[in-house]
């Protein structure tokens, strides 16, 4: 079982504290930014970073459907991270400042990938589609704070 890596980056002309804020509200601005690859989300505890319970489904393919159920914990300053109770799926979110007025956010998904012929596709084509995924809540996070 080989590890799956996924990671994709857009600089943000918006301050660093504001776009971490608003990736870490669950309740609110997060639930703007997920494209149609996410369904039935739904924060079950906390909703501001750290302690936060939040569940969706992923849709990453036509095929596979991902329910996940994930914890938030915020590891350093800048930094969120959810881990899948129900998979080794792990996402960190990293917002740090680019600039005067600009920040970088680097959002990198990891788990553990199927053995075989199957693992040897899902390493080759999982982290692209999971990058356009990713590249789409970027694109909304941008329009969102660069208000």
């Amino acid at each position: 079982m080989a590890q799956v890596e996924a990671t994709t980056e857009r600089v943000i002309a918006a301050d660093a504290e504001a776009v971490f804020d608003a990736l870490a509200d669950y309740t609110g601005t997060r639930a703007k930014l997920l494209p149609e690859h996410f369904s039935e989300y739904e924060v079950r505890e906390g909703g501001d970073g750290q302690g936060t319970l939040v569940h969706w489904k992923l849709q990453a393919t036509s095929k596979r459907i991902r329910d996940c159920l994930l914890e938030v914990t915020e590891p350093t300053d800048g930094e969120l991270v959810e881990k899948d109770r129900n998979s080794s799926m792990v996402t960190t979110w990293r917002v740090t400042p680019a600039g005067e007025g600009k920040s970088r956010v680097v959002v990198t998904t990891v788990w553990n990938g199927a053995g075989g012929i199957g693992g040897f596709f899902e390493k080759t084509f999982a982290p692209k589609g999971l990058g356009r995924i990713y590249e789409l809540v970027l694109a909304k996070l941008a329009t969102e704070v660069e208000k």
